[in-house]
């Protein structure tokens, strides 16, 4: 099959790129990010993510079977913003229906909902309903928090660690995510790009923690226990705003904290990937945390 992958230079979808072609599939990557290190070598032919375009958007999707859509954005960042991320998401979807691709999978997130006053989740919900609406077959994925070498939350929490005398949590901690390796992610797209069937899961990991026994885990892990201080939500993001003032980037943000606090990052199904966060974090400790990861240079410098 010819598979088109938005985003296969990124994170998750380089990760599923690597596994299809593994299996011999020809695969292709619409990126706003050309410019960018090519994991393989030649082989992921890459096009335009220009939503601006739609006749290229169309071109580039001619003769793919499948698409698997990673495209969002984490927060606002000036006419970047998540309202625009559905607009967006619309116009590569109808694209790909004119193209005359099969089948979609995508990537979504736990809990998403039409009424949530949180633009991420309501953005989320709003592109699974299109989805849903765009008469392609359907694979959806609602993934919460990924784990792994590139990723942004639990690296980030790890550097921290690794740096100061102790940690700040909103609150007490008491909220609860369930994380996922990004490895176990890639494998459930992957099945689902051969499954023919419409279908909408939980990609989640085996672990239910507070937000207070992950920072607690992490840092047994990787040698760096801390001083764990609970502060209000408002000091919590005062606190953040600061450090990224010299990190250069964006560490936290309002609507992450509501919807973390709001548990909105664990799932009520069972979990479908195995792979543990301590086993994880014994085998890479002295890896992750030793530099920190900025969503700003990867997605907009």
């Amino acid at each position: 099959m010819k598979i088109a992958i938005t985003g296969a230079f990124s994170y998750s979808g380089k990760y599923i790129a690597k596994r299809l072609l593994e299996r011999g599939e020809e695969v292709i990557t619409l990126t706003n990010h050309p410019n960018r290190p090519d994991p393989f070598n030649g082989s992921v032919k890459a096009y335009p993510l220009d939503f601006n375009d739609e006749e290229g958007l169309f071109q580039s999707l001619k003769g793919a079977n499948i698409l698997v859509n990673t495209y969002w954005i984490r927060f606002d960042r000036g006419g970047n913003t998540q309202p625009r991320a559905v607009e967006n998401t619309h116009k590569l979807i109808q694209a790909a229906v004119r193209a005359g691709v099969q089948r979609i999978v995508h990537i979504s997130i736990t809990n998403p909902s039409v009424d949530s006053p949180l633009p991420y989740f309501w953005g989320k919900a709003a592109n699974e309903k299109t989805v849903i609406e765009s008469g392609m077959s359907y694979a959806i994925l609602r993934p919460t928090v990924l784990v792994g070498a590139e990723d942004i939350l639990i690296n980030n929490i790890t550097f921290l660690l690794k740096r100061f005398p102790f940690f700040v949590l909103p609150e007490d901690g008491s909220y609860r995510l369930q994380p996922v390796y990004i490895e176990d992610l890639a494998g459930l797209a992957v099945e689902a790009v051969y499954r023919k069937d419409n279908t909408i899961m939980d990609a989640v990991g085996p672990d239910i923690f507070t937000f207070k026994e992950l920072v607690e885990l992490i840092g047994e892990k990787v040698g760096a226990r801390r001083l764990l201080i609970p502060v209000p939500p408002r000091l919590a993001l005062l606190v953040s705003q600061f450090l990224s003032l010299f990190l250069g980037d964006v560490l936290l943000t309002r609507e992450e904290v509501d919807g973390l606090m709001a548990n909105l990052l664990i799932s009520q199904e069972p979990p479908r990937c195995k792979t543990h966060l301590a086993d994880w974090l014994e085998a890479h400790k002295e890896q992750v945390g030793a530099g920190y990861a900025s969503e700003l240079k990867r997605h907009f410098v």
